[in-house]
């Protein structure tokens, strides 16, 4: 809960009437040093292009129009010839869902299986529309109230008494002043009590600040993009009043293993390059096997329909299947000659499925043995998981 400040009379202060510039990430490290840049640092070509390019209405503060922002999500080729690499492989209707959700005054759900893109794309999102996607407030089991509102520099607030100096704004508050998009992410890790404090914010556009006796008013442009995940154990779950200020987005699986190949074709690329992986690494065909394993064990299926398997307790999404290539693609530059093979994605293949030591190995036993095993070309993959026990 927010602290009330020592008593008194507190001045009566003022927000700025000036629109403050868009706050931008510090960028004191060389961005090719940046392990991670922010996604408009990474992708600060296309989104110039973009921009350049953009010819069609853009609501108050956005950097692009809805439909540049889509393409900017979604790929495609400019009139000047330039490539915009695809974020997000999807359903095109889903995206632009988003983005229209966005262009109003309704704030924005991503919902979905953990690893199904939520965070990834509402990073790219706000990178688009604002230019900067560093206003985040990272949902936890501890994250306080003041991580939505606003809280105090209590030395300043003892020596000099409140005063808008001495307010600490969240970033809910500071994409409020700015007319911008704000990420929360994990929702539903947020508690219940402090998930309320976006209900009025929400719906009034307007933060009290009644120890100055004062409020902010969110400027055109404002409005959050939320992620959560619908198969978390143990988590808050979203009341209706809280549910009613979201327009809610389900982003699903990817519908087809050529299209979740692509995807962590496409993201194991782009980790090995900033990670200075050799780049002649041939990993396809592993890709390929390690996504079929992934969809059978979730479907409970054989892709060919033939066989019914059980399914383990880990999610084993796309997320997982990039984490295991790029281990894969880790040990065979620095341990082998360059090409994955079977034997350097068997050890993180068998961790991503065995969470759970007793059942999980059970499944994972009998899935090697009724399916694996049967596939000729699937020898090294069976050799080299039947060798770690």
């Amino acid at each position: 809960m927010t602290q009330t400040p020592p008593t008194g009379t507190p001045p009566t202060e003022t927000p700025p009437t000036e629109t403050p510039p868009t706050e931008t990430p510090p960028t004191e490290t060389p961005l090719t040093e940046t392990l991670r840049p922010h996604a408009e640092q990474a992708y600060a070509d296309e989104l110039a292009a973009l921009a350049a390019a953009d010819d069609r209405p853009r609501p108050p503060r956005w950097r692009l129009s809805p439909w540049a922002v889509t393409t900017y999500l979604l790929g495609g080729r400019l009139p000047d010839g330039t490539e915009i690499s695809a974020k997000y492989v999807g359903s095109r209707r889903l995206v632009e869902i988003a983005v229209a959700s966005l262009a109003t005054d309704r704030a924005l759900l991503l919902l979905g299986v953990p690893g199904t893109a939520k965070s990834w794309v509402s990073e790219h999102l706000a990178a688009a529309i604002s230019g900067n996607s560093g206003l985040v407030v990272q949902g936890t089991a501890g994250t306080p109230e003041e991580s939505l509102r606003y809280g105090w520099n209590y030395a300043r607030l003892l020596a000099e008494g409140p005063s808008r100096a001495a307010l600490v704004p969240s970033p809910v508050m500071r994409a409020m002043e700015n007319g911008s998009l704000v990420r929360v992410e994990e929702l539903t890790r947020i508690p219940a009590e402090v998930q309320d404090a976006l209900i009025s914010l929400l719906s009034e556009k307007t933060l009290p600040v009644p120890e100055l006796d004062t409020e902010v008013q969110a400027v055109r442009g404002f409005n959050v993009v939320a992620t959560a995940n619908n198969r978390d154990k143990g988590v808050n779950e979203l009341s209706s009043a809280l549910r009613r200020r979201f327009n809610t987005v389900v982003l699903p699986l990817p519908e087809t293993l050529a299209d979740e190949v692509r995807i962590v074709e496409q993201r194991v690329g782009q980790v090995g390059r900033s990670l200075e992986l050799p780049a002649d690494l041939q990993a396809s065909a592993e890709i390929e096997r390690v996504v079929t394993v992934f969809r059978e064990l979730r479907g409970g299926l054989t892709l060919d329909g033939r066989t019914t398997v059980k399914s383990p307790s880990a999610t084993l999404s796309t997320a997982e299947a990039i984490s295991v290539m790029t281990n894969g693609v880790a040990l065979a530059a620095h341990f082998g000659d360059g090409r994955v093979r079977a034997d350097d994605v068997a050890a993180a293949l068998v961790g991503a499925v065995v969470k759970d030591p007793v059942q999980d190995r059970v499944v994972w036993q009998e899935y090697l043995e009724t399916v694996v095993k049967d596939r000729r070309e699937w020898a090294d993959l069976y050799r080299a998981c039947r060798e770690l026990g």
